[in-house]
C-alpha cells in the first residue's frame, strides 16, 4: 500500500474533486466510515465527539448526525463557535440537529467512546492553550478514543507530538496511510489503523507519483526467488560472514544462520585463526574457513562467493576497516552492519566513496546510535525531520541502500524509493536480533535480490519470524521461524511446493 504524504492526500482530493465528485461527498463517506468503526468499538453507551474548525471536525459532525440516526445517544463538543464553521465543515454542522457543547474539559464525563475530530494530519505547529487542555482532559478521561484520519497533535508527515497528542485505541484514516501512522510514535498514539475507501480513485495515484509504501509483499513480490526444480546450492548463492576475535563470535554465527535459512545454499564464516575452533565446535552446516589477513579475505570472497555479510561482531578498529575496503573493491554484494559502520565513524566519506566505486548490491543496516556515528548531522535534524526524510538523505550520501532499525523500520534507495515497515512485534528488541537480519537480507543478496528488494524483504520475513517465534523469543529462536513465514509467502504467491 502507497504511503502518502499530507500533500500527496491534499493531491489526491483536488484531483477527485476535479474528476466531479464534490468535496462533501467524500467528508460525508469518511464521516460514515467513521460512525461504522464507531459502533464496533462502542456497541452500546454514550459517545462524546470533539470537533475541531477544519474538514477534520467536518467529519466530526457527520459521525454524530450518522449515530444519532442510527439511536446512539451522541453529543458533540466543537473546539470552536459555530458560526465561524467554513466551506464543508459548515455543511457538515447542518447536519448535526443537537446540542453543540462548549470546549471545556470538564464536560467530558465518562461516555462510552469519543471520537477525536479535533485536527488533520496537517498540524504543523505545537498544540498550546485550550486545545492543550482538552487533549490532556481526553488521554487523562480514560475512555476508549476512535480517532478520526490522525490522533489530534500528531505530525502526519513525521509521526512526531506536536507538544500533546491523543493517545487513540484506533484510528480510521482515509485512502492511503500517511507516514504519521507508521513512524513511532505517531505509530503508538493511533493504536490499530483502518484505512477506508471514500471515493477517491486510485487512478490519481498516476498523477502523484508516490515513492513510498508500506513494506509487505507486494512491494517485492516480483523480486522474490522462488525455488526451482533443478537448482542447487550454489545456484541459491554462497554467502561469507566474517566473524571477530574469540570474545566476540556469537554475533556473526546468528548472521551466518540468518543467511542459510533465508535461502542461502551455501553459508561460510570467515574466522580469526584464534577463534577458529570455536566457532568450528558450534556450526555444522555452515563451513567456516581461517581468515587473519586483508590477503586472505580477498582470496575467499574471490573465490565463488556471492555476497557478503561484515559487522556483526567484527570488532570496531582499523582491521574491519580495511577488510570493508577490500570487499567494496572486489565488487561483492554486501551487507555492512555494526562494528562494519561504527569502524568509519571518523571517516565516513571514505566508506562513501568506496561504497560508490564498488558496483555491487549494498545494504547499510545501522541501528539509531550507528546511524548517528556515520550520518552525524543528519542524526541532529530529528527534531525538524521525519526519520523517513533521514533515511532518505543517507541512501543518497552514501550511494547506497540504507536500513535504519527499529519499530518503524525505515529502507530507503538513492532513487527516492523507501518503505516503512509496520509487522515487528516489540519482542524482537532482544540481543543478536540485528545480527539475524543481517544475515537475512546477506541471503537474500547472494540470491542475486536487488539491494532495496533484499532489505524489504529481509526486515519484512524478520518481523513475521518474531511473531512466529512469540513473546519471550530470543535471536536464536529467529532463524528457525523462518521456514513457517517462507511457507506461508508461497502460499500467497501460489507457489506449488
Amino acid at each position: 500500500m502507497e504511503v502518502l504524504t499530507t500533500a500527496d492526500m491534499a493531491l489526491a482530493d483536488q484531483l477527485t474533486m476535479a474528476g466531479g465528485v464534490p468535496g462533501f461527498t467524500l467528508m460525508g463517506n469518511a464521516g460514515r466510515a467513521v460512525a461504522d468503526a464507531a459502533v464496533e468499538l462502542a456497541e452500546e453507551g454514550a459517545i462524546l465527539v470533539i470537533a475541531g474548525r477544519g474538514n477534520n471536525g467536518g467529519d466530526g459532525f457527520v459521525a454524530a448526525a450518522e449515530l444519532a440516526a442510527r439511536g446512539r445517544d451522541v453529543s458533540v463538543m466543537l473546539l470552536c463557535d459555530r458560526a465561524s464553521l467554513k466551506g464543508d465543515a459548515a455543511l457538515a454542522a447542518k447536519s448535526w440537529r443537537g446540542e453543540v457543547l462548549p470546549c471545556d474539559p470538564s464536560l467530558i464525563g465518562t461516555p462510552a467512546l469519543i471520537i477525536d475530530a479535533l485536527f488533520g494530519a496537517g498540524l504543523d505547529r505545537p498544540i498550546k492553550g485550550d486545545p492543550l487542555a482538552l487533549i490532556e482532559a481526553i488521554n487523562a478521561s480514560g475512555v476508549p478514543v476512535l480517532a478520526v484520519d490522525l490522533p489530534s497533535g500528531i505530525n502526519g508527515d513525521t509521526g512526531a507530538v506536536m507538544g500533546v497528542a491523543v493517545r487513540a485505541m484506533e484510528t480510521v484514516t482515509f485512502f492511503r496511510p500517511k507516514p504519521g501512522h507508521m513512524l513511532v510514535p505517531g505509530r503508538v498514539h493511533a493504536g490499530q489503523l483502518r484505512v477506508v475507501d471514500i471515493g477517491i480513485d486510485p487512478e490519481v495515484l498516476g498523477a502523484i507519483r508516490p515513492q513510498t509504501s508500506e513494506n509487505n509483499p507486494d512491494v517485492w513480490a516480483a523480486s522474490f526467488p522462488m525455488p526451482r526444480i533443478d537448482s542447487h546450492k550454489f545456484s541459491h548463492g554462497h554467502v561469507v560472514v566474517l566473524s571477530g576475535g574469540i570474545a566476540s563470535t556469537g554475533a556473526a554465527r546468528l548472521s551466518a544462520r540468518g543467511a542459510l535459512r533465508g535461502g542461502a545454499g551455501v553459508v561460510t564464516v570467515a574466522s580469526p585463526r584464534e577463534a577458529l575452533a570455536v566457532n568450528a565446535g558450534a556450526l555444522t552446516a555452515i563451513m567456516v574457513r581461517p581468515i587473519d589477513t586483508v590477503a586472505e579475505f580477498a582470496d575467499l570472497i574471490g573465490d565463488k562467493v556471492d555476497a557478503c555479510v561484515i559487522g556483526p561482531g567484527a570488532g570496531i578498529g582499523e582491521r574491519t576497516r580495511d577488510l570493508v575496503l577490500a570487499l567494496l573493491a572486489a565488487g561483492r554484494h554486501a551487507v555492512l552492519d555494526a562494528d562494519a559502520l561504527t569502524s568509519f565513524a571518523e571517516a565516513p566519506d571514505t566508506l562513501f566513496a568506496a561504497i560508490k566505486l564498488a558496483g555491487a548490491e549494498l545494504v547499510l543496516t545501522p541501528h539509531q546510535g550507528e546511524f548517528s556515528r556515520i550520518f552525524n548531522d543528519l542524526d541532529s535534524e530529528a527534531t525538524t525531520h521525519s526519520k523517513l526524510a533521514r533515511v532518505r538523505a543517507a541512501a543518497q550520501r552514501a550511494g547506497t541502500v540504507v536500513l535504519l532499525k527499529g519499530p518503524d523500520t525505515v529502507v530507503a534507495s538513492p532513487d527516492g524509493r523507501a518503505a516503512i515497515t509496520a509487522n515487528a512485534p516489540p519482542w524482537l528488541a532482544t540481543a543478536g536480533s540485528g545480527d539475524v537480519l543481517a544475515g537475512i537480507i546477506g541471503g537474500f543478496l547472494a540470491q542475486g535480490v536487488p539491494a532495496f528488494e533484499a532489505a524489504c524483504i529481509g526486515v519484512w520475513m524478520h518481523g513475521e519470524a518474531g511473531s512466529e517465534a512469540g513473546p519471550g523469543l530470543i535471536a536464536e529462536d529467529l532463524p528457525e521461524t523462518l521456514p513457517a513465514v517462507f511457507r506461508r509467502l508461497y502460499d500467497r504467491f501460489e507457489f506449488s511446493y
